[in-house]
């Protein structure tokens, strides 16, 4: 709080608009920092009967970390001691223990948080250990035997309050953060809606969505049956060893496009600086797709894979899905994004949010589908449609799971049922939306951000105050901030110390294929 309030006595008035700007910047980090503490602490108070033990441990972690006086002895009757809770609280758990726990949710992550604190104990061991002689007389017993009580506990929680069996590591759960959590998210991301708004944004979008989706499949002879004009989208694949020479084209096709029509400034060095690397089977099961930034990293089927998830994977990553997704994460997406703020205001990269990351990329995939220059034929629109189609349903699975209204199989459901996932990437993109990695409204960022970016570009460039370079231009060298800043910077508006949010730039229409921007 102490530095909240030294923020809140600087001279704002006396600030120019960039100064005001990062004076808000700075606040709004700092307030969401301190929301975040709350409910982390919300969390941590309804894990913990299952982690009566993890103060001790945590002490002995931090003393090692502060490089305090260590007695041998007492560390090996607290570890003893530590031992007979843990003991415990496995057979409680073996009896049911779940009726004092309120959610699964409490209890996977207390599981989580029991790996984290084995985690922290090894390397805690690992620092004494052959180099204090008494440490290893006294310690290594009760040492094992705690780590193997910690290894068991886990386990049996995921298994009996979970209800995750043995041995399986793909299982997903998630962590709901509640309706109040939400609106603490959006305000943090000065979104002025709520999160049922939000929702009904994303389901008109998707109604848009599938009603493009009818006019290509028209036009490949599949009449109204758009998923049947998507399955036949989805088996144009390379074969395998081909993918990466088709990125490499699609991400030259993508840079000689945005440069030929000067719609962005591309550096030299950020065109010959990028390389390729292949995900892992193993990550593919969280990022079923491409991921881009500094490097592209290409999801693509494996000989170690089974025939089905081979299958799946190409299909999944299709020629038409792919062209889309190299606009997205190369030029003029990610890795452009990422050269320009490491070279344009780079403290701002502080204020990171998926908002201005993801939305300034599914940005640019709106701008390729409206401009008739970039050549599309039916099955590309289709494509480009299906990633779009699937940014609205991250929308509506994403906060409808946390608002405690879809379980993570209903989320995969939809996606497979609604979107025309193979069942095998549904189930990555709700592991990764759903694991913890992401913030609650990460998923939502990519199309609410890219909606927020277009509707600030109708107000600058539909109306000639800036030309469509400079606009792209000027928005990557402000760095990361929420977009209803960035419209501040871009129109010179009024700013105040406790300045919230207030853009409305979705118009909720009767008809819902009409245009919806503002």
């Amino acid at each position: 709080m102490s530095e909240l309030d030294g923020l809140h006595e600087q001279p704002f008035d006396l600030y120019d608009q960039q100064e005001k700007v990062d004076y808000l910047l700075l606040g709004n980090y700092i307030e969401r920092q301190l929301r975040q503490l709350q409910l982390d602490l919300r969390q941590d108070c309804k894990m913990a009967p299952l982690l009566p033990f993890a103060s001790t441990l945590v002490a002995l972690c931090e003393a090692r970390a502060l490089v305090l006086p260590m007695d041998p002895k007492d560390a090996a009757q607290k570890l003893f001691e530590t031992q007979i809770q843990i003991t415990g609280l496995i057979e409680k758990v073996d009896q049911g223990f779940d009726k004092v726990i309120t959610s699964k949710t409490s209890a996977f992550r207390a599981s989580r948080m029991i790996d984290s604190l084995r985690d922290h104990l090894k390397e805690w061991f690992g620092f004494y250990k052959g180099y204090d002689p008494s440490f290893d007389w006294w310690v290594t017993q009760p040492y094992n035997a705690v780590e193997k009580c910690l290894e068991t506990a886990s386990a049996s929680i995921r298994e009996k309050l979970v209800g995750i069996k043995p041995g399986n590591k793909d299982a997903i759960v998630g962590d709901p953060i509640g309706r109040h959590g939400l609106v603490d998210e959006l305000l943090a991301e000065m979104i002025p809606y709520t999160p049922e708004e939000i929702i009904a944004i994303g389901e008109q979008e998707f109604d848009w969505c599938i009603n493009e989706m009818k006019k290509a499949s028209r036009s490949m002879g599949y009449k109204d049956d758009w998923q049947a004009a998507l399955e036949e989208v989805k088996n144009d694949y390379v074969e395998p060893g081909k993918q990466t020479q088709l990125v490499r084209d699609l991400a030259q096709e993508a840079v000689s496009f945005v440069e030929d029509l000067k719609l962005v400034t591309v550096p030299k060095i950020a065109k010959e600086t990028w390389q390729m690397f292949m995900m892992s089977p193993e990550r593919q099961k969280v990022n079923p797709f491409f991921l881009g930034g500094e490097s592209i990293i290409v999801s693509y089927p494996t000989d170690s894979m089974d025939h089905e998830a081979k299958l799946m994977g190409m299909r999944g990553n299709n020629i038409h899905f792919s062209r889309a997704t190299v606009f997205h994460e190369m030029i003029p997406g990610h890795h452009l994004q990422m050269h320009i703020n490491a070279r344009h205001r780079p403290y701002r990269r502080l204020f990171d949010t998926p908002f201005w990351i993801e939305g300034w990329s599914l940005y640019w995939e709106f701008i390729l589908w409206d401009d008739d220059r970039f050549k599309k034929t039916p099955q590309n629109r289709i494509g480009m449609l299906f990633w779009r189609l699937h940014r609205c349903a991250r929308i509506i699975f994403s906060l409808n799971f946390h608002l405690g209204k879809m379980a993570p199989q209903e989320c995969i459901d939809l996606l497979v049922d609604k979107v025309g996932h193979e069942r095998a990437t549904a189930e990555g993109e709700v592991r990764r939306s759903l694991n913890g990695d992401y913030s609650p409204l990460y998923q939502a960022g990519y199309m609410l951000g890219a909606l927020q970016i277009y509707a600030l570009r109708k107000e600058v460039v539909d109306t000639g105050r800036m030309a469509e370079i400079d606009f792209h231009d000027r928005f990557l060298k402000e760095n990361r901030m929420p977009i209803e800043f960035m419209r501040a910077l871009m129109q010179d508006r009024p700013l105040s110390p406790g300045y919230t949010p207030c853009w409305k730039f979705y118009k909720f229409r009767d008809d819902k294929l009409a245009p919806r921007l503002s």
